[in-house]
């Protein structure tokens, strides 16, 4: 009995020890480990800070000598010494500033944006803390509490820029230029000397200085459809008509006027003493569908550069940094853009078509403990993260504080860059792919879509449409695919997304699967014959009969199917859509309550559906972010949403 135990054991030993043979010598999918995550090649760490410490951080900024200048939303402004090691010491250089959301350094000094004014601190008695605290400008302010100021970026010749958000009503989603110069960029010189640079920002949280150039970032909203990354150029409206009603000031380098705006767009508006329209939330899109169509009535009009999918990419984005050469690996010399709702940074490809920006963008790097609002290199190679979400909810266990985000030298499986072709685009990879995958249509697809121009908050994705894929060309080492693409769209964003391709080496997964690519212009030049590419397409429909198409359903199964709540897998494209997932979860708090606590209150389907059209914040007193009115979410949509809503209960 003992003997047969014996061999049935070896028995089972050997045959299992031939299955694995065959797998891994038939088919390497197999014996495949789970493909690699961000957190695999990019760790967030935590800048300990003393106990007690508020460090709601507005502004950072790298020193010469390798410390950590640390700005707050409470008006302290800290040096931190070895950034870098387990035990940074944090100095206290100045307290008692007002809101104090940047900082540059420039000559020994130390130049700060408070809430009113630019100003310049310096330690004459170098005793470690500012003595000389000097007013470069200050620029009026109405008090609104939503006049927040950023800055200031140092520009090539020694100047200053800042950016001034928009004051905020009490219907805080149209918000408003109380005061000049609100909504606009200043260029200020050492002087004092004021130069008003460009008009139409909403929310310029993400004022940043790239390669010499002005460019910046701004927040969906009303006249926003999505975020965004735009150059700043001299005399440009970055899209938001609020701020124009000071253009007829001194100096202003844009003669768009709000009446002249508005005219264009919808002539019956009527405007206050101030040149505000009357009743915003009624302006009703006539003429404008989108900002590539208003730009042929308004030729300084700035488009994005790259957008920025909301809910995907971020829902607050804010500072930009550049990659320097020696960190991240293969993504030197791309930018960085941060997030503070969703705590998250996300990377961008720059490429200059026809003279003008676009790129893609990808998701980089979540996680983080709290919204980030401000980036900064720490000689080490590694990126601070300064982080706040006290007045507007983020993803994340902290409300405040310091991290660094460090690459460990390992290289990802990424798309490193996509460049626009004639006929499609040529995606580069990291990492070599397996041809026999990469060179197969079925591991590709590609779709477009755009976002509203409006007077309304935001705007879901619309003028969808997938883009057919009709060959692919692999590079001889595998570094590159072209892949050729009917219907490319000017101006859309075009999801391409390559969910079949592996890597050679160890067949493993993209870590980012989809890329974002912004086609302001399609370039000339010429395009792939059909003889050149791999045509192949593993992809095999399912056929499709009549019965598929009218299946018969009696009377009951009618009434119960019509009845039944949709499951989340239905409903989460609707929530995606209407950019429902951007603030709330099925199942924890994030910017607003979670949808289970929504089915908690016991609304019935027709209240949910009012409640998505017109919000009461009110309802809702322990969140500090109010939700907008969504008017623009279809009765259809918003009644699957709250059917689902009302199940989770």
């Amino acid at each position: 009995m003992k003997n047969l135990f014996k061999q049935m054991i070896n028995r089972i030993l050997l045959l299992t020890s031939i299955i694995a043979t065959v797998l891994l010598s038939s088919n390497h999918v197999y014996a495949q480990a789970e493909s690699p995550k961000e957190d695999d090649f990019f760790k967030i760490m935590k800048v300990p800070a003393p106990e007690g410490t508020i460090l709601e951080v507005g502004g950072l900024c790298t020193l010469p000598n390798g410390s950590l200048a640390v700005t707050t939303r409470r008006g302290d402004i800290f040096i931190v010494e070895n950034p870098t090691s387990q035990r940074p010491f944090f100095r206290k250089f100045a307290s008692g500033l007002h809101e104090v959301l940047g900082a540059a350094y420039k000559d020994g000094a130390l130049y700060v944006v408070q809430r009113g004014e630019l100003t310049k601190l310096v330690d004459t008695n170098m005793d470690g803390k500012a003595d000389v605290f000097e007013t470069i400008y200050a620029w009026p302010l109405s008090g609104n509490y939503h006049e927040y100021s950023f800055g200031p970026k140092l520009a090539p010749a020694g100047s200053f820029f800042v950016t001034l958000n928009l004051g905020f009503p009490p219907d805080w989603w149209h918000p408003k230029s109380f005061v000049p110069y609100r909504g606009w960029a200043l260029n200020i010189a050492e002087n004092g000397v004021v130069t008003p640079w460009a008009a139409g920002m909403r929310s310029p949280c993400g004022i940043s200085m790239i390669d010499g150039e002005l460019w910046y970032s701004d927040n969906q909203g009303d006249w926003v459809g999505s975020g965004s990354i735009m150059q700043v150029k001299k005399g440009s409206f970055m899209g938001h008509p609020s701020s124009l009603v000071w253009s007829n000031l001194p100096n202003s380098p844009i003669k768009l006027t709000s009446e002249q705006f508005f005219a264009k767009n919808n002539p019956r508006i009527e405007f206050d003493k101030n040149g505000q329209p009357f009743k915003p939330q009624n302006i009703v899109n006539e003429k404008f569908k989108t900002e590539f169509e208003a730009k042929k009535e308004i030729p300084e009009l700035q488009l994005p550069a790259v957008w920025l999918p909301h809910g995907i990419l971020g829902i607050s984005n804010s500072e930009i940094v550049k990659i320097p050469e020696g960190a991240f690996g293969p993504f030197a010399g791309q930018l960085l853009v941060c997030d503070q709702g969703q705590s998250m940074i996300d990377r961008i490809f720059l490429e200059k078509v026809n003279g003008e920006y676009q790129g893609a963008a990808w998701a980089f790097r979540s996680g983080f403990q709290s919204g980030i609002v401000r980036l900064a290199w720490l000689p080490d190679g590694s990126l601070a993260a300064g982080e706040t979400n006290r007045g507007w909810g983020s993803a994340g266990e902290a409300t405040m504080g310091l991290q660094r985000l460090i690459w460990n030298n390992h290289i990802p499986f990424e798309m490193r860059a996509i460049r626009a072709m004639p006929d499609g685009f040529e995606i580069e990879f990291t990492k070599p792919v397996d041809k026999k995958v990469a060179e197969d249509i079925a591991s590709y697809s590609v779709e477009s879509y755009i976002y509203k121009y409006h007077g309304v908050y935001g705007s879901p994705p619309v003028n969808n449409e997938n883009c057919k894929i009709t060959g692919v060309k692999v590079s001889e080492d595998g570094l590159k695919a072209r892949i050729v693409v009917n219907n490319l769209r000017r101006y859309y964003i075009h999801t391409i997304t390559l969910n079949g391709v592996r890597d050679k080496e160890n067949y493993f997964n993209l870590v980012h699967p989809i890329a974002y690519y912004t086609l302001n212009n399609i370039p000339e030049g010429k395009k792939l014959a059909m003889t050149e590419v791999s045509t192949k397409n593993s992809f095999k429909a399912a056929p499709v009969t009549k019965a598929a198409i009218q299946p018969k359903t009696t009377a009951k199964a009618g009434a119960l199917a019509a009845t039944k709540a949709p499951s989340y897998d239905e409903v989460k494209p609707l929530l995606q859509k209407n950019t429902c997932l951007s603030c709330h979860n099925p199942n924890t708090k994030q910017v607003g309550p979670a949808f289970k606590d929504i089915a908690k209150r016991k609304y019935t389907v027709n209240q949910i559906i009012q409640l998505i059209h017109n919000p009461k914040p009110e309802h809702w007193p322990d969140y500090s972010t109010p939700m907008p009115p969504m008017p623009q979410v279809s009765a259809q949509d918003a009644r699957k949403i709250a059917s689902w809503i009302n199940s989770l209960n």
